[in-house]
């Protein structure tokens, strides 16, 4: 393994060298990151996710960046022109762009108006200029005269020998990187609205007139630029005092001593080749940086806030009412059992027909009774109403309703993003046959309150909108780190074999959709598995399968309780072991008994007697104790709710209690219960200084916010985490 690859992954994750390989050699195995973090800690150190993906990350890149090196030595070495100097600086790069300026000399271009003069016969010439000759440079130029190369003036002979010295001034590595870095720390980037430009919502007027030092511009701020100008609302570029840069090379590529006519020359060839080739290719090599800056803050932002909107608890065993809001068409209703399963559906119109159509007595008679009806007949414990077109009306109706009647229900505002993608997909169709693709949103929303994680995983994280700017990041990028988020959530939870679906199954470390088909089909025609051994039998599932899936996947029905819980089979015996010394039955899992035993446990004995490492010890008693312990426990439950808020009744500091939706650069948004999310800025999360919204807030939780301003035209809500 190269020694300057391991080097720098022990520089950024810090680590150790032998983590570092074991990690990269079970990766090279094909085995998961979940299982490696989960089950082979006493290897790893007890490395997370985290950091195991990180090192491959790392790995991933500085083995592209080294490969790339010895191709660069290659080529350059294939055209006879590597010197050990040059393979050395090569070799020494930390960053592809410096080893593509090192190339760019030697790289075939295409072709340039420097190419065209060396075709012509002019690269003595411009040699001979750069020798600071004292002789007559005109008269040398007449020598290149010549038709057939299509020279036919001095003047010409002249030009072209500029163009090759300018190209030269361009391809100098050592000129880039430090044009390179005064340009970003002393630019300026400027935008200014176009002419013409349709922007009807004044979506980017702040950028109408902007400018701001290259350096200080954040990450949100790039990709809401680089909108505008793919948008054609904005020009954008980077301004500099190209006089300093210019003579930047200037002093460093003329030789200060000589005198000669042909220094003119060359001072023009400096300022043609910086204006010409170098300025424009360096401000696109900024701002594309500045971008992939921006869009891997963009994607952290996104899985961060996927991972905790995934992980929002459960609120098992409820019969859920799902309600997706709606006006013209009506609001589709589904009746969800505890399972997940359909069990009664309906349409009504308690909002306007359309907008400025109000609600006829019938209809709203009409829906007040399919409501009742329902609650009644399946005795629902909670109705969950989609928050978006019409949700609020909704809400207020169904609220009214509530009150009306003094019923004993409450409700719940879900986030039903990607409730439509879902509802229109095949999965869906399999799941509710019979239902509406209304139908089948309203049930979807109706279960992401009863289970998120199993609900959110059917659809395509970027259909959930919990990010900033996701739609102008490379989408192969943002795949891979939200695939990653959702499998390392569904891991960390575990999955019920016997309930779960097969798009939950697919993110399972080891299993892939085939196995997932396979493993829900077994278990439709044979009935729920009774133990994890029976998993061997499924088609597809073989011992490496098995071995990496396993440990994820809880049997309830199982008469082994072991089964219940995250234990590997592989560590049964050991876990047997010590139930047997210290007469735990598999019963008493999880009682207060059960916790007393293992809290006198030595485990410094027990690891020599039974010969355990720590890490596995501590999750076997872990399982002990808590058999079915969910990270997602620890977390807010969603609020419920029973009345109404409306614009009117905020007045500035008042106290509100409200759920996070999504945590920017720049803030938060809070629902507090109106049509549009309120907004903590950042500036107004902590009177001690925040480095980053997601230090303090994550999506899902329950804050406490002051109202700090109303704009009831624009139904803006200015929030406060800081009681004055």
């Amino acid at each position: 393994m190269n020694k300057q690859i391991l080097n720098e992954i022990k520089n950024k994750v810090n680590v150790n060298e032998n983590q570092i390989k074991t990690v990269l050699n079970f990766l090279d195995e094909g085995v998961t990151i979940p299982f490696i973090a989960r089950y082979r800690k006493e290897q790893t150190g007890g490395l997370d996710e985290e950091e195991i993906k990180a090192i491959h990350d790392v790995w991933s890149y500085e083995k592209n960046l080294f490969e790339r090196k010895e191709d660069v030595i290659r080529l350059i070495d294939e055209r006879g022109m590597l010197t050990d100097e040059l393979e050395k600086q090569i070799l020494k790069a930390t960053k592809l762009v410096e080893v593509e300026d090192l190339y760019r000399p030697y790289k075939e271009k295409r072709k340039t108006r420097a190419t065209e003069a060396i075709r012509k016969g002019l690269e003595p010439f411009a040699k001979w200029l750069l020798t600071y000759p004292t002789t007559s440079i005109e008269d040398e130029a007449k020598k290149y005269i010549n038709e057939e190369k299509e020279i036919s003036t001095k003047e010409e002979a002249i030009d072209g020998a500029k163009d090759i010295i300018a190209e030269m001034v361009s391809d100098n590595a050592e000129f880039r990187k430090s044009l390179r870095f005064i340009l970003f720390n002393e630019g300026l980037l400027t935008t200014k609205l176009r002419r013409n430009a349709e922007d009807s919502r004044k979506t980017y007027q702040v950028y109408y007139d902007y400018t701001e030092q290259v350096s200080k511009v954040v990450p949100h701020r790039v990709l809401a630029i680089n909108r505008a100008e793919k948008e054609k609302v904005l020009n954008v570029k980077i301004e500099v005092n190209d006089d300093k840069l210019i003579t930047f090379i200037k002093t460093r590529f003329i030789d200060s001593d000589k005198k000669s006519d042909a220094i003119k020359y060359i001072e023009e060839a400096i300022t043609d080749g910086y204006k010409r080739l170098i300025f424009p290719s360096l401000e696109r090599e900024i701002r594309a940086e500045l971008t992939e800056v921006a869009e891997e803050q963009a994607i952290n932002i996104f899985s961060l806030n996927l991972q905790k909107l995934l992980l929002q608890p459960p609120m098992r065993g409820l019969t859920v009412l799902g309600v997706d809001p709606a006006y013209r068409t009506g609001c589709k209703l589904t009746v969800v059992n505890s399972e997940g399963m359909a069990l009664d559906r309906g349409t009504i119109y308690p909002n306007e027909r359309a907008k400025g159509a109000g609600v006829s007595e019938k209809d709203l008679k009409d829906a007040k009774m399919t409501v009742i009806r329902m609650i009644n007949k399946h005795n629902i414990d909670l109705i969950a109403i989609g928050n978006g077109t019409a949700s609020r009306e909704t809400e207020t109706f169904i609220a009214d309703l509530i009150k009306e009647l003094g019923l004993d229900v409450k409700y719940a505002i879900v986030n039903e993003a990607g409730a439509s993608v879902y509802s229109a997909s095949d999965l869906a169709r399999e799941e509710f046959p019979d239902l509406s693709v209304e139908e089948r949103s309203a049930a979807s929303i109706a279960r992401r309150i009863q289970d998120p994680l199993s609900e959110l995983v059917k659809i395509d994280p970027k259909s959930i909108g919990v990010g900033q700017y996701q739609h102008d990041v490379q989408p192969a990028k943002l795949n891979d780190s939200l695939n990653f988020v959702v499998t390392q959530a569904v891991n960390q939870v575990g999955v019920n074999v016997n309930t779960a679906s097969k798009a939950l199954l697919m993110y399972v470390s080891g299993l892939n959709k085939t196995n997932a088909d396979n493993i829900v089909e077994h278990r439709e025609k044979n009935g729920k598995y009774l133990s994890r051994k029976e998993l061997l039998k499924v088609a597809s599932i073989g011992p490496k399968t098995y071995e990496q899936a396993v440990g994820f996947l809880r049997i309830p029905d199982s008469n082994e309780h072991l089964d219940h819980t995250a234990v590997h089979p592989e560590s049964y015996n050991i876990a047997k072991d010590i139930m047997k010394m210290y007469n735990i039955d598999g019963a008493m899992f999880g009682k207060e008994e059960v916790k007393n035993i293992v809290d006198k446990i030595d485990k410094k004995e027990v690891m020599e007697k039974l010969n355990v490492d720590k890490y596995t010890l501590e999750d076997i008693l872990d399982a002990f104790v808590a058999p079915q312990r969910d990270p997602r426990d620890k977390f807010d439950q969603p609020i419920l709710k029973s009345n109404i808020l409306h614009i009117d009744d905020l007045t500035e500091g008042l106290e509100l209690e409200g759920t996070v939706r999504n945590v920017v650069d720049f803030g938060a948004f809070i629902d507090i219960g109106l049509e549009e999310d309120g907004l903590v800025h950042i500036s107004k999360m902590s009177k001690s200084f925040v480095k980053h919204p997601s230090d303090l807030l994550n999506v899902g939780d329950i804050v406490k916010v002051y109202v700090l301003n109303v704009d009831k035209d624009r139904s803006k809500v200015s929030l406060t985490m800081i009681k004055e």
